[in-house]
């Protein structure tokens, strides 16, 4: 079959329909021989993220950004998402805007929810999510550390003022003195710390004697400390304390005037005897001494004997005197 020439001028303005085409296309991103999904996300605000933006899955890129439309209504912006994947992206996925760096715009990543298997079909709005960027996180760190600084500046400020008015020429005179007596007394300390150490390094010898002298003595006390455990106090003490209950029994006694020795304690008229009964040898002896012829009596030529004459209490008085 002999093809006309109107037959191939169709054929060839068709083809150049279908070149066109596809380029426009494939210029703007898009594959004719692709299928596509086509998802929906809402935003407040889309700053910096522009048609044809990415769209990645955990840093892959699956498709891009269509394009945005405004919602006279509500004032919200709508982004058309194309996405190339045979990922399941399930219904509760979020497409979150962020700034994957400070100079390129903004793009959008699917945040898949993998607990969900419900698939969203073509066509369906996800939810939305806006993660701050680098600058915005700076911005919002930086700021009230400005304010901050700005206090801490105006402090600075009035601290400096007043500084200014307290240290006048006096002050200031003061304070050089004050500064050259503490450099006189480091000075000191420094010729008292040498001294120090010279005592210590003339005296080392002794020194150590005198550690050597504190071992020895704990080591005595350790041994006496041995021996007094060894030696039952315990068992003493008790003895002791039966000891001090029997001798506390028998001054009980005494003092009750039980037994011979209570009653010699504590027995009046023997008492007043023992003093009456010292008396009269008192008087006795006095007697003797004054008239020794009353007892003895030696007669050469037989004489007789005088008659005994008691002595008195006034006559011992007298002597006494």
């Amino acid at each position: 079959m002999k093809l006309t020439r109107e037959i191939k001028t169709a054929i060839l303005v068709i083809a150049s329909i279908l070149l066109f085409i596809w380029g426009y296309s494939f210029l703007k991103g898009r594959d004719l021989f692709t299928n596509y999904k086509t998802l929906y996300v809402q935003y407040d605000n889309v700053e910096d993220l522009s048609a044809s933006a990415p769209v990645t899955l955990n840093g892959l890129a699956i498709g891009k950004v269509n394009k945005i439309t405004i919602d006279e209504v509500t004032g919200k912006l709508l982004v058309e998402l194309q996405l190339k994947t045979d990922f399941p992206i399930s219904k509760t996925s979020t497409a979150s805007l962020y700034s994957p760096s400070l100079i390129g715009g903004k793009q959008i990543k699917i945040v898949p929810n993998m607990a969900d298997k419900e698939l969203a079909e073509d066509g369906q709005t996800l939810a939305s999510a806006v993660e701050l960027g680098l600058t915005e996180s700076l911005g919002g760190k930086i700021e009230p550390i400005q304010q901050k600084l700005d206090k801490m500046l105006v402090n600075i400020d009035v601290l400096v003022t007043g500084l200014n008015n307290t240290l006048d020429k006096t002050t200031q005179e003061n304070l050089k003195k004050t500064i050259a007596e503490l450099s006189q007394t480091m000075q000191q300390f420094h010729k008292a710390s040498g001294s120090l150490n010279n005592i210590l390094d003339t005296n080392k010898g002794q020194i150590n004697g005198m550690v050597s002298n504190f071992n020895k003595a704990s080591n005595n006390f350790n041994k006496i400390s041995d021996s007094l455990n060894k030696a039952d106090l315990g068992k003493t003490v008790r003895s002791l304390n039966q000891t001090l209950a029997k001798v506390d029994g028998l001054m009980a006694n005494l003092n009750s005037g039980k037994g011979t020795a209570g009653k010699l304690l504590n027995d009046d008229a023997l008492y007043n005897n023992l003093a009456k009964t010292s008396k009269e040898l008192e008087l006795l002896l006095q007697d003797v001494r004054l008239y020794p012829t009353r007892y003895v009596n030696v007669s050469l030529f037989g004489k007789k004997n005088k008659p005994y004459v008691a002595p008195t209490e006034d006559t011992n008085s007298t002597d006494k005197k």
